[in-house]
Protein backbone atom coordinates (compact mmCIF):
# COMPACT_ATOMS: atom_id res chain seq x y z
CA UNK A 1 0.00 0.00 0.00
CA UNK A 2 1.42 3.63 -0.95
CA UNK A 3 1.79 6.27 1.61
CA UNK A 4 -1.14 8.28 -0.06
CA UNK A 5 -3.21 5.42 0.52
CA UNK A 6 -2.37 4.76 3.83
CA UNK A 7 -2.83 8.51 4.50
CA UNK A 8 -6.53 8.22 3.35
CA UNK A 9 -7.46 5.22 4.65
CA UNK A 10 -5.78 6.84 8.11
CA UNK A 11 -8.52 9.63 7.41
CA UNK A 12 -11.35 7.55 6.94
CA UNK A 13 -10.69 5.53 10.05
CA UNK A 14 -10.71 8.50 12.33
CA UNK A 15 -13.72 10.05 10.28
CA UNK A 16 -15.59 6.85 11.44
CA UNK A 17 -14.70 6.59 14.71
CA UNK A 18 -15.43 10.25 15.00
CA UNK A 19 -19.25 9.43 13.43
CA UNK A 20 -19.50 6.50 15.76
CA UNK A 21 -18.53 8.51 19.07
CA UNK A 22 -21.26 11.19 17.89
CA UNK A 23 -23.79 8.92 17.04
CA UNK A 24 -23.62 6.75 20.42
CA UNK A 25 -23.10 10.29 22.43
CA UNK A 26 -26.26 11.81 20.65
CA UNK A 27 -27.83 9.26 21.72
CA UNK A 28 -27.33 10.04 25.13
CA UNK A 29 -29.42 13.23 26.19
CA UNK A 30 -27.42 13.92 29.85
CA UNK A 31 -24.36 14.43 27.89
CA UNK A 32 -25.64 16.18 25.22
CA UNK A 33 -27.50 18.68 27.50
CA UNK A 34 -24.00 18.92 29.66
CA UNK A 35 -22.34 19.80 26.45
CA UNK A 36 -24.87 22.47 25.40
CA UNK A 37 -24.61 24.04 29.10
CA UNK A 38 -20.63 23.59 29.69
CA UNK A 39 -20.96 25.63 25.83
CA UNK A 40 -23.12 28.29 26.97
CA UNK A 41 -21.08 28.86 29.93
CA UNK A 42 -18.36 29.45 28.29
CA UNK A 43 -19.88 31.75 25.96
CA UNK A 44 -21.36 33.50 28.81
CA UNK A 45 -17.76 33.79 30.83
CA UNK A 46 -16.08 35.21 27.14
CA UNK A 47 -18.66 37.17 26.55
CA UNK A 48 -18.90 39.00 30.74
CA UNK A 49 -14.90 39.69 29.75
CA UNK A 50 -15.01 41.05 27.19
CA UNK A 51 -17.83 43.22 28.65
CA UNK A 52 -15.58 43.90 31.30
CA UNK A 53 -12.83 45.34 29.40
CA UNK A 54 -15.02 47.54 27.48
CA UNK A 55 -16.59 48.28 30.58
CA UNK A 56 -13.08 49.45 32.40
CA UNK A 57 -12.14 51.32 29.31
CA UNK A 58 -14.88 53.48 29.02
CA UNK A 59 -14.73 53.90 32.48
CA UNK A 60 -11.44 55.36 32.29
CA UNK A 61 -11.55 57.37 28.52
CA UNK A 62 -11.36 60.71 29.98
CA UNK A 63 -9.89 59.61 33.82
CA UNK A 64 -6.49 59.61 32.13
CA UNK A 65 -4.11 62.63 32.31
CA UNK A 66 -1.63 63.26 29.81
CA UNK A 67 1.23 64.67 30.32
CA UNK A 68 2.15 68.25 28.26
CA UNK A 69 5.15 70.38 27.95
CA UNK A 70 5.21 73.90 26.99
CA UNK A 71 6.01 73.40 23.82
CA UNK A 72 3.43 70.64 23.03
CA UNK A 73 0.81 72.94 23.65
CA UNK A 74 1.89 75.17 21.57
CA UNK A 75 2.20 73.36 18.92
CA UNK A 76 -1.07 71.22 19.37
CA UNK A 77 -2.92 72.41 22.35
CA UNK A 78 -5.36 69.49 24.08
CA UNK A 79 -9.55 70.90 23.94
CA UNK A 80 -10.79 73.27 26.95
CA UNK A 81 -11.39 71.28 29.81
CA UNK A 82 -9.65 68.39 29.35
CA UNK A 83 -7.20 66.98 32.32
CA UNK A 84 -3.49 67.38 31.38
CA UNK A 85 -0.06 67.71 33.33
CA UNK A 86 1.77 70.13 32.59
CA UNK A 87 5.89 70.19 33.01
CA UNK A 88 8.59 72.72 32.60
CA UNK A 89 10.30 75.11 35.02
CA UNK A 90 8.33 78.56 37.11
CA UNK A 91 10.17 81.81 34.83
CA UNK A 92 12.09 83.51 37.15
CA UNK A 93 9.58 87.02 37.44
CA UNK A 94 6.54 85.06 37.05
CA UNK A 95 4.71 84.37 40.48
CA UNK A 96 2.57 87.09 41.49
CA UNK A 97 -0.30 86.52 44.23
CA UNK A 98 -3.51 87.66 43.70
CA UNK A 99 -5.60 90.05 46.47
CA UNK A 100 -7.30 87.68 47.81
CA UNK A 101 -3.70 85.58 48.81
CA UNK A 102 -4.92 82.14 47.82
CA UNK A 103 -4.42 82.74 43.85
CA UNK A 104 -1.32 82.39 42.36
CA UNK A 105 -0.53 83.20 38.74
CA UNK A 106 2.78 82.30 37.19
CA UNK A 107 4.41 81.27 34.12
CA UNK A 108 5.62 77.61 32.80
CA UNK A 109 8.46 77.77 30.17
CA UNK A 110 10.56 75.34 28.64
CA UNK A 111 13.01 77.65 27.17
CA UNK A 112 10.70 78.28 24.06
CA UNK A 113 7.38 78.28 24.65
CA UNK A 114 5.62 79.45 27.78
CA UNK A 115 1.91 78.87 28.76
CA UNK A 116 0.17 80.93 31.51
CA UNK A 117 -0.89 79.76 35.15
CA UNK A 118 -3.13 80.13 38.06
CA UNK A 119 -2.79 77.74 40.82
CA UNK A 120 -6.04 78.63 43.70
CA UNK A 121 -4.81 76.95 47.14
CA UNK A 122 -1.45 76.48 49.19
CA UNK A 123 2.07 76.25 46.78
CA UNK A 124 4.20 73.37 48.47
CA UNK A 125 7.44 74.74 49.84
CA UNK A 126 9.91 73.91 46.92
CA UNK A 127 7.56 76.30 44.67
CA UNK A 128 9.73 78.74 43.64
CA UNK A 129 11.04 80.67 40.47
CA UNK A 130 13.51 78.80 38.11
CA UNK A 131 12.48 75.59 39.82
CA UNK A 132 10.62 72.68 38.62
CA UNK A 133 6.51 72.24 38.49
CA UNK A 134 4.34 70.15 37.27
CA UNK A 135 0.48 71.68 37.06
CA UNK A 136 -2.65 69.06 37.19
CA UNK A 137 -5.80 70.79 36.11
CA UNK A 138 -7.49 72.17 32.53
CA UNK A 139 -6.66 74.34 30.01
CA UNK A 140 -9.68 77.08 29.79
CA UNK A 141 -10.80 78.72 26.78
CA UNK A 142 -8.44 82.20 26.91
CA UNK A 143 -5.08 79.38 27.19
CA UNK A 144 -4.67 79.80 30.60
CA UNK A 145 -3.80 76.52 32.34
CA UNK A 146 -6.09 76.26 35.42
CA UNK A 147 -4.20 74.02 37.68
CA UNK A 148 -6.22 72.00 40.98
CA UNK A 149 -2.48 70.73 42.13
CA UNK A 150 1.10 71.96 42.15
CA UNK A 151 3.85 69.38 42.55
CA UNK A 152 6.87 71.46 43.04
CA UNK A 153 10.58 68.96 41.96
CA UNK A 154 13.42 69.24 43.20
CA UNK A 155 17.30 68.43 42.31
CA UNK A 156 19.27 65.59 43.47
CA UNK A 157 20.99 67.85 46.02
CA UNK A 158 17.93 68.30 48.25
CA UNK A 159 18.28 68.98 51.88
CA UNK A 160 15.33 69.61 53.96
CA UNK A 161 15.58 73.34 55.64
CA UNK A 162 16.08 71.92 58.91
CA UNK A 163 19.13 69.67 58.23
CA UNK A 164 20.67 72.44 55.91
CA UNK A 165 23.19 74.23 58.38
CA UNK A 166 24.31 70.60 60.12
CA UNK A 167 27.84 69.25 59.31
CA UNK A 168 27.34 66.14 57.64
CA UNK A 169 27.76 64.15 60.84
CA UNK A 170 25.59 65.78 62.85
CA UNK A 171 23.06 65.00 59.76
CA UNK A 172 24.00 61.41 59.91
CA UNK A 173 23.22 61.58 63.75
CA UNK A 174 19.63 62.81 62.96
CA UNK A 175 19.02 60.35 60.79
CA UNK A 176 20.02 57.22 63.12
CA UNK A 177 17.77 58.86 65.50
CA UNK A 178 14.51 58.68 63.51
CA UNK A 179 14.77 55.34 62.41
Amino acid sequence: MSEASAKIAEGSLRRRQLAEFWFYFSQNRGAVIGLVVFVLLVLIALAALIAAGLLAAWALRNQASYFYLPADIAAKPPEAGRAIRLGGMVETGSIKTAPDGVTVHFVVGDGKNRVPVAFKGIVPDLFKEGSGVVAEGRLDAAGTFVADNLLAKHDEKYVPREMKDMTEAQARETVKETQ
